[in-house]
């Protein structure tokens, strides 16, 4: 009897179609993505210069096989390389892959709690009883919603990392390619100082041989040979690892790497570099680590929500029974029991304060580390712009000032040994120096481009150790709060 006419009565499970008919609403909603997040992935790094408009590919099929088979037509320039990595390197796979994982994770933690049915048969002498009990977790589904968007948050996070993981093999392929290039320019240059060394030691034993030279002196030019013969082979062996570490990162087979041609030499310098206007700002608001790490933030905060509403009571399982009881006697008499069971926790001794200030650290860790990734994003973006300026202030030095004087000095010295004022070994050593120059000066071409991948990333990308290990921890919180009693 209600001992309070003027209010309704209890109806614990008024409430209950309600949450049910959400529910399902909620489940309907939640479907694997159709191109496993090729589409979103391509729209956060619309744009990006890295790519150069590269389309992304999260597999390879039919047209981008023919797509790499018409880039391998032409010598390889830098884009190129990096069409051909989108398109057909194994880690595009992977990441798309990891992607995917995270896709179906989002549904499933979008799903219903299935029922759990048990039954039991059992005999007393004549009598059998027929035991059924139907039963969900209500927490789960009450949770339900949490966990649905804390699934979505942490999609989310996965996009932007295998985003991340696209800009990292793009800028992979782009210093693979300029690594490559240089080697082979490199090689080149040091065959031509390895061949002027070996005329001026074919003559310094010419003249050895009549009693011109002294042993000395023809020792000296034979020295120089075999140095330069040795540059040069540690040269070919750079080539040819460079080489190979690119075809690896583009994903090309044995007969695709046949195919494979350099260009002769790395691009020219720019004539100049921009201003460098607010690159932290840049780096705050475009840096896909520190997305990521603000998105993996805000999932822990919910996640600490959730933990907070079901720190008591964190398990509730509700369930429909129906007994049957046969007599198996002359009548044949039955008798059957419905009714409905309720199972939930005494909170006794586990009050959920472990679980709450578990929670709580997961939070106060995830933002640290935004706070961490924000600082280095600002740091690095100032470190990679100083070492491109620097870079490219080397570069240009040697372009402008030591090879155009390395060139007066050498046709001057062409133009003595002409005039018989100097000699062949001075020319020849002249020549050494002059194809030295060129070669420092190609090294100093390739750390600008290099500085040039850096920079980019640092703007917009990641560090090399940020991809990973700047994610938020929000999944524990939620298992916590949805499994704890069970």
């Amino acid at each position: 009897m209600n001992p309070f006419p003027d209010r309704p009565g209890p109806r614990p499970f008024l409430a209950l179609p309600a949450l049910l008919a959400a529910a399902l609403l909620l489940a309907g909603c939640a479907s694997l993505s159709p191109d496993g997040g090729e589409q979103d992935v391509q729209q956060l790094l619309a744009g990006h210069p890295l790519l150069a408009d590269a389309p992304v590919h999260r597999a390879p099929d039919e047209a981008s096989a023919a797509q790499v088979e018409a880039l391998l037509a032409r010598p390889l320039d830098a884009e190129a390389a990096v069409r051909i990595a989108l398109a057909h390197s194994p880690r595009m796979q992977a990441a798309f892959a990891t992607l995917q994982l995270s896709d179906a994770e989002r549904v499933q933690a979008a799903s219903l709690p299935n029922p759990v049915l048990s039954f039991s048969r059992l005999r007393e002498g004549r009598e059998l009883e027929l035991e059924r009990l139907v039963s969900f977790n209500v927490v789960g589904l009450i949770a339900l919603p949490w966990q649905a968007r804390w699934a979505g948050q942490r999609h989310e996070t996965a996009k932007l990392d295998a985003a991340q993981q696209v800009l990292q093999l793009a800028a992979d392929a782009r210093r693979a390619w300029v690594r490559a290039v240089a080697a082979q320019q490199g090689a080149a240059y040091l065959r031509d100082a390895r061949d002027a060394a070996e005329a001026g030691a074919e003559l310094a034993g010419r003249m050895q041989r009549v009693g011109n030279w002294s042993t000395l002196q023809a020792a000296r030019e034979q020295l120089l040979h075999a140095d330069a013969a040795a540059q040069l082979a540690r040269a070919e062996q750079a080539a040819a690892s460079s080489r190979e570490q690119l075809v690896r990162l583009l994903g090309l087979d044995a007969s695709q790497a046949a195919k494979l041609h350099l260009p002769d030499r790395l691009p020219a310098l720019p004539a100049a570099l921009p201003e460098a206007d607010d690159l932290q700002s840049q780096a705050l608001r475009d840096r896909l680590d520190l997305r990521t790490a603000r998105a993996g933030s805000a999932a822990t905060a919910d996640a600490l929500g959730l933990t907070r509403a079901t720190r008591i009571v964190n398990g509730i399982d509700l369930g429909i029974a129906r007994n049957t009881t046969f007599a198996n006697d002359a009548d044949r008499g039955r008798s059957t029991q419905r009714g409905w069971e309720l199972e939930l926790p005494i909170p006794l001794f586990d009050w959920g304060q472990s679980r709450n200030a578990r929670a709580e650290a997961l939070y106060l860790q995830s933002a640290a580390r935004v706070r961490a990734v924000a600082l280095a994003a600002a740091s690095e973006a100032r470190e990679a712009e100083a070492a491109r300026r620097h870079a490219w202030q080397v570069a240009h030095r040697y372009q402008s000032e030591v090879l155009p004087l390395r060139r007066k000095v050498n046709d001057e010295m062409v133009l003595r040994y002409n005039a018989m004022v100097s000699s062949v070994w001075e020319l020849l050593a002249e020549t050494r120096a002059s194809m030295l120059a060129v070669n420092a000066a190609m090294q100093a071409q390739r750390d600008f481009w290099l500085a040039d991948v850096d920079l980019q990333m640092a703007l917009t990308g990641s560090s090399p150790a940020g991809v990973s290990a700047l994610q938020g921890d929000a999944g524990p919180a939620v298992a916590a709060a949805s499994e704890g009693g069970h």
